[in-house]
């Protein structure tokens, strides 16, 4: 099921327009920001491609805790996970193929290179940041959907097999659902 009511598709988001999708100065306020609901996440583009002439991206997440993100690589996209609040546990396959988590608490840091096999799981409810290779940020929006505001109360957005196919083909990443993880 999802919810597609999550802004005035009349009007769009109300967010459109915020960031100047050019390399600008500006400024977001908290709270501020591009919103997208995926399944019960909130992810907010703070800084896109657009504005850092494709260098990188920089988002903030508020999720609940829940199941594992499903395994996935990402052919050219690093990613990071900065925990603001909550507990995430990430699991990583390095190149010989060895698995691994770290649960990170607020304060840790997480780098994954692109091409290695990864998922995480909330813990505890969490916020955090990423720093993502430019345009990927938009990866988030194409599989969720816009959400006028970031209140964490909104009801989850679940897409359908063809849009998460979209989204991964577009951002060069290839989901892995017979992968386990040991600790998982």
């Amino acid at each position: 099921m999802t919810f597609e009511y999550l802004t005035d598709p009349a009007r769009g988001p109300q967010w459109q327009g915020l960031l100047p999708g050019r390399p600008e100065a500006y400024f977001l306020r908290r709270g501020e920001g591009e919103h997208a609901k995926l399944f019960a996440d909130l992810f907010t583009v703070l800084v896109s491609g657009a504005e850092t002439e494709g260098q990188f991206g920089l988002i903030h997440s508020q999720s609940p805790a829940g199941d594992i993100i499903p395994t996935h690589a990402h052919a050219d996209t690093h990613e990071t996970f900065y925990v603001l609040e909550g507990k995430v546990r990430v699991f990583v396959a390095d190149p010989a193929g060895d698995k691994t988590s770290r649960l990170l608490e607020p304060g840790d840091f997480g780098f994954v290179p692109a091409g290695l096999a990864h998922a995480y799981r909330v813990e505890e409810a969490a916020k955090m940041l990423g720093v993502l290779s430019g345009g990927f940020e938009r990866f988030f929006q194409q599989m969720g959907t816009p959400a006028d505001s970031a209140a964490p109360d909104q009801p989850p957005f679940v897409p359908d097999f063809p849009r998460m196919q979209a989204a991964a083909q577009a951002h060069g990443t290839r989901f892995l659902p017979d992968f386990e993880w040991p600790d998982a």
